[in-house]
Formats: structure tokens, sequence, C-alpha cells
């Protein structure tokens, strides 16, 4: 079964606060990113040619306003987590898996040719540390962390930490549950 926009969408406010409805007293850094996540949910989903124009368009002033450009192509699982509103950037092939993290200043880029050309797939349970690079044809595992500024371009097994310039795998070295708060198990 196919997960509708709304479901999505209420796995992504669960990670934020811990219940599937927002609380008005949101900050507005929050409010914003939620808009954000809600325009990209309903700009996938929506199959009515008018709608899908609508929310489309939301995307993009959005994407405008918090320097956010994930396109709406992107498959991205239940429980996506983005930490501030700033620039983030993904390239549309992307896959992401459920229940993780992105900080401000990430970009999840493609190789266009060579033995590491295509864009990566990444687990579940995954924190992307602010201003991390992961480019390439590569696979992220689950529960793995990926240290502020690292640049990653080459598969990380599950259960490991990447950090540097180049990226070196510590593994063995899960991240951290603390730092993957209100998990979606639904």
């Amino acid at each position: 079964m196919t997960a509708t926009a709304q479901q999505l969408f209420r796995s992504d406010l669960f990670r934020y606060f811990g219940r599937t409805d927002a609380p008005l007293t949101a900050r507005l850094g929050e409010r914003k990113v939620l808009s954000y996540l809600w325009a990209f949910r309903h700009a996938q989903s929506t199959s009515s040619p008018p709608l899908q124009k609508a929310y489309r368009a939301a995307l993009s002033h959005l994407s405008a306003t918090t320097f956010i450009q994930i396109p709406w192509s992107t498959k991205i699982g239940p429980g996506f987590y983005i930490g501030h509103r700033g620039r983030i950037i993904i390239n549309p092939a992307t896959v992401i898996g459920s229940n993780c993290n992105i900080a401000t200043g990430v970009t999840i880029g493609a190789i266009p040719s060579g033995r590491r050309a295509g864009t990566p797939t990444i687990g579940d349970r995954v924190w992307i540390g602010t201003n991390a690079v992961i480019v390439g044809g590569i696979t992220i595992g689950d529960d793995v962390l990926i240290a502020p500024g690292a640049l990653v371009n080459i598969d990380v097994p599950s259960g490991a930490t990447v950090i540097g310039n180049p990226g070196v795998i510590k593994e063995g070295r899960p991240c951290p549950p603390e730092y993957m708060q209100n998990l979606w198990l639904g």
C-alpha cells in the first residue's frame, strides 16, 4: 500500500513534535520547513493536474523563501526531518529512506560519469550533519551518522559513522539514538 501525502506529512510532523498534529506554537522557522514538507508531500502524490500545478508552484515559492531545493520527484520515506531552513540541495533522482535527518548546508548530488556515476541511495535512520556533501551512485546503509562537513563518495555500510573530507568510515559506530528524536514507527 502506498502512503498518501497526508500520511507521509503526519509522519514528518511526528518527527518534530512527537505527535501527528502540528501545534500552533511552532516557531517561524519550523512553520516554514513544515510548509515546505507539506507542499513537497502533496506535489508528489496528487493525481489531479490542476492540483499538481498548484502544489508544485507552492513548492517552488517555498523553495525560494527557505532555500531548500528538494524536487517533488525525489523519493523520501516517512518521518523526514529537516533540522533548520537554509540551503539544502538534493538531486531529484536521490532515494532517501525513513526517519532521516538533514541539517543546513547539505548537498546530495550526482556524478555524471565514471565508476561512481549516479545518485545516492540513503537508508533508514540516517543523520546527515551540517554542510555534508554526498555524491555519486553510492549506497548509504541504515543507522548511519554522516558528520558535519563530511564528503561522502563511497558506499557506507549500516551502523557506521563517516567523518572528514574525504570521508573516512568508522564501522561499528552507528548513529546515537539521541540524534534521532521521535522515530516514526507507523
